[in-house]
């Protein structure tokens, strides 16, 4: 007569069979994204934060009166008012799309010398991290294209001087990054909140194309409760890991680029600068840069997404 012990485990075997047929073949059908690991992140994801509906501030998911309550310090809060609230867009801002080729670009010295400018533009979503310039013979290594970019207000702060003053010099700048959406986390720190709206009231008096919208700091709460849960125990996400999550959730595709904390480069061999275009050394009481890269390493290897760190050119990874 056959084991209890043994039946059980024929159980549970079955069980997680029919789990993996259900996660590969029922949520993820198509061919390219017939991933195991890639469907249980993605999966993983939509459950615990949900960026597609959430990432951003709507006027349908904040509504007035709603009490926001910061990421960033979490026993501040703010209320919705009806000024407020008439700048969040009415719409989803991306349109309930999801992409083929997302490139993630990084702001890393790795990419200076990569000729990948032509494999990023050919991507169909395009996100940027924290301004970064594209002209001035950047083009080649880092394309042009930006279909979203992130603003961090300590930008605002220390070169546009607050926005207090003459706003002419941001509108000259962000003019490189076209019609795309600039993504501002004005709730997750008290400080970010004033300069933040000032950007977006500077956007429309001059009727700009680029199109301001807010982070939802519930998103970023829950991103980093997830993150931990996976091991990445750190002070504050990077912004670049922020934006990889949410090109996973988007994107059937996840490419980086410029992603590479370390000081020499993993092939050439010869020193790097901190960012591709200056050497400002990031802060090290907020991000842990080699953790999270370590994470996106095992992404990679699981073939959840893709790391480029060589030339493009020579088709190097």
């Amino acid at each position: 007569q056959e084991q209890p012990q043994m039946r059980n485990a024929q159980f549970f075997d079955s069980c997680k069979n029919l789990k993996i047929y259900f996660v590969v073949n029922i949520l993820c059908p198509s061919k390219k994204t017939a991933n195991f690991y890639w469907c249980i992140h993605r999966l993983n994801l939509k459950t615990n934060v949900n960026g597609f509906d959430k990432a951003l501030i709507t006027q349908t998911n904040t509504k007035v009166g709603s009490i926001i309550v910061y990421d960033g310090e979490r026993k501040r809060t703010y209320n919705v008012t009806p000024q407020v609230f008439n700048s969040f867009p009415k719409g989803h801002p991306f349109s309930n799309k999801r992409w083929d080729t997302c490139a993630v670009i990084g702001n890393g010295g790795i990419i200076a010398n990569s000729s990948c400018g032509k494999r990023i533009n050919s991507a169909d979503f395009v996100i940027r991290c924290n301004l970064p310039p594209l002209t001035n013979g950047y083009e080649k290594d880092v394309g042009t294209k930006t279909n979203l970019v992130t603003a961090n207000p300590t930008i605002f702060l220390n070169k546009y001087g607050a926005l207090t003053g003459r706003r002419r010099p941001l509108m000259e700048k962000l003019s490189s990054y076209g019609s795309s959406l600039l993504l501002l986390p004005a709730f997750s720190f008290g400080m970010n909140t004033a300069v933040c709206m000032r950007a977006l009231y500077t956007l429309q008096d001059f009727q700009a194309a680029i199109q301001p919208v807010f982070f939802n700091p519930d998103y970023l709460y829950k991103l980093s409760l997830f993150w931990r849960s996976q091991g990445l125990k750190e002070g504050r996400l990077s912004t670049g890991v922020i934006m990889t999550s949410l090109a996973l959730e988007l994107c059937d595709n996840v490419h980086l680029y410029g992603f590479w904390p370390f000081g020499v480069h993993p092939y050439k061999l010869k020193n790097l600068t901190n960012h591709y275009y200056d050497d400002m050394k990031p802060n090290t009481n907020f991000h842990s840069m080699p953790s999270e890269f370590n994470t996106l390493l095992q992404l990679h290897k699981q073939g959840v997404l893709r790391l480029h760190l060589g030339d493009c050119e020579r088709s190097t990874y």
